[in-house]
């Protein structure tokens, strides 16, 4: 491919490619110095400034969870059920309907209730299923519209519904549902997985099909900012261009296109990427930078939460999608799900699941899923021993061993989704599978 005056071999496919450069600007996140912080009133107290994962370490139950049945509960988007796991014996052993599309089962602020959120993809009549933990058992679904993902706001006041397909955030009683407020975010095509600063005042929501991350401001209700993440990151020229992309109708099925960047020899010559696929978030333990898995970069951006920038990429592996802290706050598990596409048939992904250390933000090891796999959403047991994990295209469900690596497989419904595991350890829950502090 000829560009002015010179001639560059772009490299296409689904990949793109890192150089030694990007894990060099990589930089440590461990905070030697713990701040005082300061929460947004109503939020519960930062125990540990220098950990904010330190409530969440195992044997730590809430009393509000005593009694809670210890289950694992498994939405199968396409079979529009819930499957439910006894995480002693491996064994389904029960599956109820919900409503169209469930996503994520999603822990409630006050760790009483398990929501599951059926957006209904392409319709009209999302819903949310709640679970009784001490039951195991649904209750009618109330009508929400397009809850793709559900969290709550730090101070537990509302609930947050992440309206994916109408690109906003609507903010609703956490009892009735009623409807308070809503952001638009109209930068953010996909807006999917969010996490929230260490004092609760801002998040960043990730913006799947525009291959960036968006900033809101949680205590003036606004949107920061919106930035594009790439593994040239230090390339400016890069950045801009991706951000100029116009997202094609379905660039949620379809590989976007390789792009090639004009030559720029100060920076290190031309170079052939695409726009990336940001999937789940994760703050670090010091609560100063935010990890951000992308299934198209196949690795993890690394995000600096007060200024806002880029800072760093990790190279994980093909897919990456869902991230989870270990118990004790010091590792992260990163979920690639083994391919780049939306959807694959049984048996083709060869997913594998990477293990982050937060304080040198390098991949320590990675555990390939034996025979393939697609390792997904989920979260990690409340002793700390397992993490479990759905295997998005192998309709099954894997429970890994974090000393050896080893896997333990659970056939349920067709394409399982979020997982969670219940109990957790934690004193409030931000959402998602499990996002407790």
């Amino acid at each position: 491919m000829k560009l002015g005056r010179v001639v560059v071999a772009c490299v296409a496919g689904i990949g793109v490619v890192v150089g030694w450069w990007a894990m060099a600007q990589t930089r440590s996140v461990a905070s030697p110095v713990a701040a005082v912080i300061t929460p947004v009133p109503g939020m519960p107290a930062v125990a540990d400034p220098a950990n904010l994962y330190s409530e969440t370490a195992a044997g730590k139950l809430s009393p509000a969870v005593q009694g809670a049945l210890p289950r694992v509960y498994v939405p199968n988007r396409r079979s529009n059920t819930v499957s439910v796991i006894d995480p002693e014996t491996l064994q389904v052993i029960d599956t109820f309907k919900v409503g169209r599309n469930p996503q994520h089962v999603v822990p409630s602020w006050d760790l009483k209730t398990l929501w599951v959120a059926n957006n209904a993809e392409g319709r009209t009549d999302g819903s949310l299923t709640p679970i009784d933990p001490w039951t195991g058992k649904p209750g009618p679904a109330i009508a929400v519209d397009d809850p793709y993902n559900v969290y709550s706001s730090p101070d537990g006041k509302s609930l947050i519904i992440v309206a994916e397909e109408l690109k906003r955030l609507d903010f609703r009683d956490p009892w009735t549902l009623k409807l308070q407020y809503s952001i638009a975010t109209p930068r953010c095509g996909g807006i999917n997985h969010a996490d929230f600063a260490i004092d609760g005042s801002f998040a960043l929501f990730t913006c799947e099909f525009d291959g960036a991350v968006t900033k809101i401001d949680l205590v003036n209700r606004r949107v920061i900012d919106t930035i594009t993440l790439t593994p040239y990151y230090t390339r400016p020229d890069v950045v801009a261009q991706l951000a100029a992309l116009e997202r094609k109708k379905k660039s949620q099925i379809l590989i976007p296109t390789p792009v090639l960047v004009q030559d720029a020899p100060e920076l290190g010559g031309a170079i052939c990427t695409t726009r990336g696929m940001p999937q789940d978030v994760r703050i670090s333990p010091d609560g100063k930078t935010f990890f951000v898995a992308d299934m198209l970069a196949d690795g993890v951006h690394v995000v600096d939460g007060a200024s806002f920038k880029q800072t760093g990429f990790i190279p994980t592996g093909v897919g990456a999608h869902g991230l989870y802290p270990s118990r004790d706050g010091r590792k992260l598990y990163v979920a690639n799900r083994g391919t780049n596409k939306m959807m694959v048939r049984a048996g083709v992904a060869k997913g594998s699941v990477s293990v982050i250390d937060f304080a040198t933000a390098k991949v320590e090891q990675t555990w390939p899923i034996p025979g393939g796999g697609s390792p997904d959403m989920g979260n990690v047991s409340a002793d700390g021993k397992y993490l479990w994990l759905s295997g998005r295209f192998d309709d099954v469900v894997y429970r890994i061993d974090i000393t050896s690596g080893a896997i333990d497989k659970i056939k349920v419904g067709k394409e399982p989704h979020g997982l969670t595991v219940w109990p957790q350890p934690g004193r409030y829950s931000l959402g998602h599978t499990g996002n407790l502090r």
